[in-house]
Protein backbone atom coordinates (compact mmCIF):
# COMPACT_ATOMS: atom_id res chain seq x y z
CA UNK A 1 0.00 0.00 0.00
CA UNK A 2 1.31 3.77 -0.49
CA UNK A 3 2.07 5.40 2.26
CA UNK A 4 1.59 9.16 1.08
CA UNK A 5 3.75 12.19 2.28
CA UNK A 6 4.23 16.16 2.43
CA UNK A 7 5.50 18.94 4.01
CA UNK A 8 3.40 21.88 5.72
CA UNK A 9 4.42 24.63 6.86
CA UNK A 10 3.62 25.08 11.08
CA UNK A 11 4.92 27.67 13.59
CA UNK A 12 7.73 25.14 14.81
CA UNK A 13 9.06 24.38 11.50
CA UNK A 14 8.00 22.54 8.64
CA UNK A 15 5.92 19.28 9.29
CA UNK A 16 6.36 16.20 7.56
CA UNK A 17 3.15 14.40 7.75
CA UNK A 18 2.66 10.61 6.16
CA UNK A 19 -1.07 8.82 5.73
CA UNK A 20 -2.33 6.12 3.88
CA UNK A 21 -6.01 4.61 3.61
CA UNK A 22 -5.33 2.77 7.21
CA UNK A 23 -4.80 6.51 8.60
CA UNK A 24 -2.14 8.74 9.75
CA UNK A 25 1.41 7.23 10.24
CA UNK A 26 3.78 10.01 10.90
CA UNK A 27 4.61 13.76 12.22
CA UNK A 28 7.73 14.12 11.85
CA UNK A 29 9.64 17.96 12.95
CA UNK A 30 12.34 19.32 11.38
CA UNK A 31 16.01 17.86 12.56
CA UNK A 32 14.14 14.72 14.38
CA UNK A 33 15.96 12.74 16.86
CA UNK A 34 14.44 9.41 15.41
CA UNK A 35 14.13 10.27 11.62
CA UNK A 36 11.40 7.84 9.88
CA UNK A 37 13.04 6.34 6.64
CA UNK A 38 10.74 6.93 3.67
CA UNK A 39 10.95 3.41 1.57
CA UNK A 40 9.76 2.89 -1.98
CA UNK A 41 5.93 2.69 -0.96
CA UNK A 42 6.00 6.07 0.08
CA UNK A 43 5.26 8.93 -2.38
CA UNK A 44 5.10 12.45 -2.19
CA UNK A 45 1.64 13.44 -2.81
CA UNK A 46 -1.59 14.04 -1.95
CA UNK A 47 -4.37 12.22 0.13
CA UNK A 48 -7.50 13.32 2.16
CA UNK A 49 -5.80 12.36 5.17
CA UNK A 50 -3.08 14.72 4.96
CA UNK A 51 -5.54 17.47 4.26
CA UNK A 52 -7.42 16.64 6.75
CA UNK A 53 -4.31 16.16 8.88
CA UNK A 54 -3.34 20.13 7.81
CA UNK A 55 -6.65 21.65 8.33
CA UNK A 56 -6.67 20.05 11.83
CA UNK A 57 -3.29 21.56 12.79
CA UNK A 58 -3.76 24.69 11.50
CA UNK A 59 -6.82 24.62 13.81
CA UNK A 60 -4.85 23.70 17.19
CA UNK A 61 -2.06 26.34 16.37
CA UNK A 62 -4.43 28.84 15.67
CA UNK A 63 -5.96 28.33 18.80
CA UNK A 64 -9.29 26.85 17.75
CA UNK A 65 -8.57 23.17 18.55
CA UNK A 66 -7.83 21.32 21.41
CA UNK A 67 -8.33 17.63 20.54
CA UNK A 68 -7.79 16.17 16.96
CA UNK A 69 -10.55 13.27 15.43
CA UNK A 70 -8.21 11.55 12.47
CA UNK A 71 -7.77 7.97 12.29
CA UNK A 72 -4.36 6.81 13.75
CA UNK A 73 -2.33 3.95 12.35
CA UNK A 74 1.13 4.76 13.80
CA UNK A 75 3.55 1.39 13.89
CA UNK A 76 5.42 0.21 17.11
CA UNK A 77 5.29 -2.43 19.56
CA UNK A 78 2.19 -3.51 21.74
CA UNK A 79 3.78 -2.00 24.43
CA UNK A 80 4.50 1.15 22.39
CA UNK A 81 0.79 1.40 21.27
CA UNK A 82 -0.30 1.35 24.74
CA UNK A 83 1.63 4.33 25.81
CA UNK A 84 1.04 5.95 22.88
CA UNK A 85 -3.30 5.53 23.39
CA UNK A 86 -2.73 6.44 27.23
CA UNK A 87 -1.12 9.95 25.68
CA UNK A 88 -4.51 10.70 24.00
CA UNK A 89 -6.06 10.72 27.74
CA UNK A 90 -4.05 13.72 28.39
CA UNK A 91 -5.70 16.72 28.20
CA UNK A 92 -5.24 20.16 26.57
CA UNK A 93 -3.50 22.28 28.82
CA UNK A 94 -2.22 19.65 31.29
CA UNK A 95 0.99 17.95 31.86
CA UNK A 96 1.51 14.23 33.70
CA UNK A 97 4.84 13.36 34.87
CA UNK A 98 6.84 9.78 33.33
CA UNK A 99 6.02 8.26 36.56
CA UNK A 100 2.10 9.08 36.02
CA UNK A 101 2.18 7.78 32.48
CA UNK A 102 3.64 4.32 33.82
CA UNK A 103 1.28 4.37 36.34
CA UNK A 104 -2.04 4.99 33.77
CA UNK A 105 -0.48 1.90 31.46
CA UNK A 106 -0.82 -0.17 35.19
CA UNK A 107 3.22 -0.51 35.76
CA UNK A 108 4.75 2.27 37.27
CA UNK A 109 8.10 -0.01 37.27
CA UNK A 110 8.36 0.79 33.53
CA UNK A 111 8.99 4.46 34.01
CA UNK A 112 12.06 4.39 31.91
CA UNK A 113 10.19 1.95 29.25
CA UNK A 114 7.54 4.84 29.20
CA UNK A 115 9.74 7.27 28.39
CA UNK A 116 11.79 5.29 25.65
CA UNK A 117 8.24 4.81 24.13
CA UNK A 118 7.05 8.56 24.61
CA UNK A 119 10.42 9.47 22.72
CA UNK A 120 9.50 6.87 19.44
CA UNK A 121 5.81 8.52 19.47
CA UNK A 122 5.69 8.96 15.37
CA UNK A 123 2.58 11.21 15.40
CA UNK A 124 3.86 13.98 18.26
CA UNK A 125 1.17 16.83 18.77
CA UNK A 126 -1.36 14.80 17.54
CA UNK A 127 -0.77 11.99 20.52
CA UNK A 128 0.54 14.65 22.91
CA UNK A 129 3.48 13.39 23.91
CA UNK A 130 4.64 16.80 24.51
CA UNK A 131 2.55 16.67 27.80
CA UNK A 132 5.03 14.41 29.75
CA UNK A 133 7.48 16.66 31.77
CA UNK A 134 9.51 15.41 34.31
CA UNK A 135 8.39 14.83 38.01
CA UNK A 136 9.87 18.41 39.26
CA UNK A 137 8.32 20.01 36.10
CA UNK A 138 11.26 20.15 34.26
CA UNK A 139 10.75 20.08 30.49
CA UNK A 140 12.85 16.86 29.59
CA UNK A 141 13.63 15.46 26.18
CA UNK A 142 11.77 15.72 23.40
CA UNK A 143 12.27 14.95 19.67
CA UNK A 144 11.02 18.20 18.03
CA UNK A 145 13.86 20.07 20.70
CA UNK A 146 12.70 21.70 23.78
CA UNK A 147 11.74 24.87 22.24
CA UNK A 148 9.13 23.36 20.45
CA UNK A 149 7.87 21.37 23.10
CA UNK A 150 7.75 24.85 25.26
CA UNK A 151 5.78 26.43 22.79
CA UNK A 152 3.34 23.65 22.73
CA UNK A 153 2.91 23.70 26.32
CA UNK A 154 2.73 27.44 25.98
CA UNK A 155 0.06 27.90 23.12
CA UNK A 156 -1.86 25.41 25.26
CA UNK A 157 -1.61 27.28 28.27
CA UNK A 158 0.33 24.98 30.35
CA UNK A 159 3.06 27.16 30.68
CA UNK A 160 3.10 30.74 31.28
CA UNK A 161 4.26 32.72 27.64
CA UNK A 162 7.55 33.95 29.35
CA UNK A 163 9.27 34.69 26.23
CA UNK A 164 7.95 35.70 22.79
CA UNK A 165 7.47 32.28 20.68
CA UNK A 166 9.73 33.65 17.94
CA UNK A 167 12.56 33.98 20.55
CA UNK A 168 12.60 29.86 21.06
CA UNK A 169 13.17 29.07 17.33
CA UNK A 170 16.14 32.04 17.33
CA UNK A 171 19.64 30.00 16.45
Amino acid sequence: MTIYYQTIPSPVGDLLIAADDHGLRLIEFPDPRHPMAKPEQWQSGEHPLLVETRRQLDEYFSGQRERFDLPLAPEGTAFQQQVWMSLRDIGYGQTISYRQLAERIGNVKAMRAVGAANGRNPLPIVVPCHRVIGADGSLTGFGGGLPTKQFLLQLEGALPRSQPAADLFAH
